[in-house]
């Protein structure tokens, strides 16, 4: 008896990357090695619930939301130390996150570019200087209805969120061209310069610097 394995085309995004965007990046920065040129690594997506500190419930809604728009199951974050002004406690659950590697990574990508950045009320494009120093991106939104696999007549309460876009680049000026290559509308004029911030030592990929303003929902 002979079986067949049923395999999944590439995510679209990636194949481009491979069939055209790698090319052109290399000669952009005029890099001579393949493994040179930068690429994704992960997409680490943050939501925070500060109102959990009071009502505990509304992390059971983060999570469902959060997973719906990754397609992951994510974690939940807990405080790390106990701050008296804020009602916080040691090791209370206060948002959900989620790190996409792989197709997932991919697949979420062509959703934020192609659906979910389109959607944003009154956009007037992404902050360009919003980079760690080394490459990676990060950005806000206020709304998670964004996303089409959220039902908006379900939504119990509005969240917003903190993208981070993890390169394999080692400066940001390599970092955009890696994503303006893919379409990303940054904003043009007084924004467009990409500001070098100094690098900061320890493993700090994927946590997100809160450099950018915050969009919301179209």
């Amino acid at each position: 008896m002979s079986s067949t394995i049923e395999t999944r085309p590439a995510p679209r995004l990636k194949q481009r990357y491979q069939d055209e965007i790698r090319a052109r990046i290399m000669e952009q920065l005029q890099l001579t090695n393949i493994m040179q040129a930068p690429r994704f690594e992960k997409i680490v997506i943050n939501m925070g619930v500060g109102r959990a500190t009071a009502q505990p419930s509304l992390i059971e809604g983060a999570v469902k939301d959060l997973t719906a728009i990754s397609g992951q199951k994510p974690i939940v974050t807990k405080a790390r130390r106990s701050i008296a002004g804020f009602k916080l406690r040691e090791g209370q659950s206060i948002g959900v996150k989620v790190t996409l590697r792989g197709d997932r990574m991919w697949e979420f990508l062509d959703r934020l570019v192609s659906v979910a950045i389109p959607r944003i009320r009154d956009f007037r494009g992404l902050p360009a200087t919003a980079w760690d120093g080394r490459g990676n991106y990060t950005f806000g939104v206020n709304e998670q209805v964004i996303f089409p696999e959220i039902d908006y007549d379900r939504v119990d309460q509005v969240r917003g969120m903190d993208i981070t876009i993890v390169t394999t680049a080692t400066t940001n000026e390599a970092g955009k061209a890696l994503l303006d290559a893919y379409g990303f509308p940054f904003k043009r004029g007084v924004d467009d310069t990409v500001a070098e911030q100094p690098k900061r030592r320890g493993t700090a990929r994927g946590k997100g610097a809160r450099g950018g303003r915050t969009a919301r929902k179209k």
